[in-house]
């Protein structure tokens, strides 16, 4: 099957013609290779759209299969110093120590990072993990991993309440509300958009240090949610470098959708950089009507 992505196509020509100073092509690493979800089919496309903005170069990390011994695991140390960001689209079995240490000190000296839905359910006993990404599910996450974090009349609120962390409805199309509009990730996008249909993660928990949460979906309970606004965009630094968080992207339909890809764009440019120049997709999605890319 060959994806072709022509949102992506328009967006990325008008990029190029924009920016006189447009970036330079950089080096992305998306890792993957364990998930509870289908990476041998998300990752490909996660690929294709961000080197079809013409801004990224893209290398896959992909580690031993689960249950692989110890000493296989150990072996994956790919070199991080080469990549201006990583993507996870991992959810498996811990990393070796020594590839701990390396991703720790990549972050921590500058490096950006950014985590893609199941990517936040991995690690849940790694401290530095959960400060990195704010907020995570699943993985043995409950009060003890910090506060739920919800949008209540206009505010950002941190939730004590003990219970799990992690759960999401049936998967359905839903809303995208942005709430930080001038952030340069979400400036120029639509104040609320559709998205195709996709796992609404609800009640992730975590440290949540420094959060800026860009942009909420409310957790509907007659879609088995919790009535919540829940965070579905989200930006927060760790030591020197850049953390960019979407719990969307659960599967191929999720991915396909120029508002997802649009967002993903523009959030790891900002991740590797600090600055956004991918512009706004002219297809991006209303508040009325989902914007799929087209599959051909």
């Amino acid at each position: 099957m060959r994806f072709l992505l022509l949102g992506l196509v328009t967006f990325a020509l008008i990029g190029q013609a924009q920016s006189a100073d447009a970036t330079p092509t950089m080096k992305l690493l998306l890792i993957d290779g364990q998930n509870n979800h289908k990476w041998q089919e998300t990752s490909p496309i996660l690929k294709q759209i961000l080197e079809g903005s013409g801004r990224f170069r893209v290398d896959m990390a992909t580690s031993p299969p689960k249950g692989a011994k110890k000493e296989e695991m150990a072996k994956f140390r790919p070199d991080l110093s080469k990549y201006a960001a990583i993507v996870s689209n991992y959810n498996g079995e811990p990393w070796s120590e020594d590839f701990n240490a390396d991703f720790v000190r990549y972050v921590k000296d500058g490096g950006g990072f950014v985590v893609v839905h199941a990517a936040n359910n991995s690690f849940g006993n790694w401290p530095e993990y959960n400060l990195m990404i704010g907020l995570g599910g699943w993985g043995g996450r409950n009060e003890k991993s910090g506060p739920y974090i919800r949008y209540r009349d206009g505010k950002i609120v941190r939730d004590e309440t003990a219970g799990r962390g992690g759960h999401h409805g049936p998967k359905h199309e839903f809303t995208v509300e942005n709430i930080v509009k001038d952030h340069p990730i979400t400036q120029g996008m639509p104040a609320k958009w559709l998205h195709t249909s996709d796992e609404l993660y609800d009640s992730l928990r975590g440290p949540a240090e420094h959060m800026n949460v860009l942009a909420i979906a409310h957790s509907d309970k007659a879609k088995g949610g919790t009535g919540e606004n829940e965070p579905m965009i989200w930006t927060l630094p760790y030591g020197k470098g850049r953390v960019f968080h979407t719990p969307m992207g659960h599967d191929t339909t999720s991915i396909m959708c120029v508002g997802f890809a649009n967002v993903l764009l523009r959030g790891s440019e900002w991740a590797a950089t600090g600055k956004v120049t991918i512009p706004v997709a002219k297809n991006f999605p209303t508040a009325e009507k989902t914007s799929p890319l087209e599959i051909k």
